[in-house]
């Protein structure tokens, strides 16, 4: 038995908050959070749902062009 992987997919919630952002909710810095983590901005799930990410991450999947 053999398999082809013949399409992946993703998907990230469209609402992002960067550095600046997050230090206005805590006492902290753009800086110390790049020099820290190497994170420049996140996206942040608002209507979003594990499973309705999932399921649109499996839509773009599943248009792959090469499948036969």
């Amino acid at each position: 038995m053999t398999g082809t992987i013949c399409g992946t997919g993703s998907y990230a919630p469209s609402y992002t908050m960067d550095n600046n952002d997050i230090a206005k909710l805590v006492e902290t810095s753009d800086e110390w959070i790049r020099e820290r983590t190497g994170v420049e901005r996140r996206h942040i799930a608002g209507k979003e749902t594990t499973v309705s990410m999932a399921v649109e991450a499996g839509r773009r999947a599943c248009q792959c062009r090469n499948c036969t």
